[in-house]
């Protein structure tokens, strides 16, 4: 029996896939080691999932690929978290970039960007990942993630630099004070998820030339900041992963298209892809 997962700040998706069977999904919170104790990664699996924890002495690999899962001590978090709890499984951590790639590129060379939650990108040589100078987080980096939109939204409800109308429909919607934002941005833990929750206004104003604009430019951002600084970004296929990019996919293609970037896949959740390549991998292992 074999456990995928694909994590994120906010979420992770799980698939338990057993020979002759269709695959089982489940979701928790997100599991990202830079925020999270190997503890407190324990205690969700634990509380949120324990239909799939019923499952844990029948596993007997996990490949669990996350946000925050690039460096050996993040590695370790989750490693240690996972092994507490499915003691007899194999178990393999690896960044959520490489799940993406494996997901979206499969054996070929290509970019790989996620535009979720957070935003970065990767050059994937058909083996590996190549990370660049990005994925700098909420505070100095994520163009065009959910994070920076909400972080946008909010600074422009703030600073009454929203159009009157917009105002008045994120106003009803969200009803926000000041200190509502500084206590769960600053005080609170989770705060590029809370920033990140305001993303979806986006689609209620999609029509706006203000939704517009907002959209456009995070987008672009992203193109500027991330894919154009790569020398050769026109040379190979650009796929993207995560919430943002599939539901702004129309505004993503044009804008891409208008630069010469060859788009490759847009989706939303790599764990179906992802659970294709481990499978076929095996196969071809044998």
């Amino acid at each position: 029996m074999i456990l995928i997962a694909d994590s994120g700040s906010s979420k992770t998706d799980w698939l338990l896939k057993q020979p002759g069977h269709d695959a089982r999904e489940f979701k928790t919170s997100g599991l990202n080691p830079y925020f999270l104790t190997e503890k407190e990664i324990v205690k969700i699996l634990q509380d949120q999932v324990p239909e799939m924890m019923a499952f844990n002495a029948d596993v007997k690999e996990i490949y669990f690929f996350g946000a925050g899962c690039s460096s050996p001590d993040r590695h370790e978090i989750l490693s240690n978290a996972l092994s507490q709890l499915f003691a007899k499984a194999y178990i393999s951590v690896d960044s959520d970039l490489l799940g993406s790639a494996y997901a979206t590129c499969g054996h070929e060379k290509g970019l790989c960007c996620v535009l979720g939650t957070g935003s970065n990108i990767s050059f994937f040589d058909g083996e590996e990942i190549h990370s660049g100078k990005h994925g700098l987080g909420y505070i100095l980096g994520d163009e065009g993630s959910g994070t920076w939109f909400g972080k946008a939204l909010i600074t422009d409800f703030l600073y009454g630099m929203m159009p009157d109308e917009v105002n008045t429909i994120f106003n009803n919607t969200y009803q926000l004070t000041k200190e509502e934002v500084i206590q769960n941005i600053y005080q609170r833990p989770g705060a590029n998820a809370y920033l990140a929750s305001f993303a979806r206004f986006l689609n209620v104003i999609r029509r706006s030339e203000y939704g517009k604009s907002l959209i456009n430019k995070g987008l672009q951002e992203f193109i500027d900041t991330n894919i154009r600084s790569y020398p050769e970004y026109n040379k190979y296929k650009c796929h993207f992963v995560g919430s943002i990019a599939y539901v702004f996919a129309t505004e993503l293609t044009a804008l891409c298209q208008a630069q010469g970037i060859n788009i490759g896949k847009v989706i939303k959740q790599p764990i179906h892809d992802l659970l294709a390549f481990i499978l076929s991998r095996e196969e071809g292992d044998k």
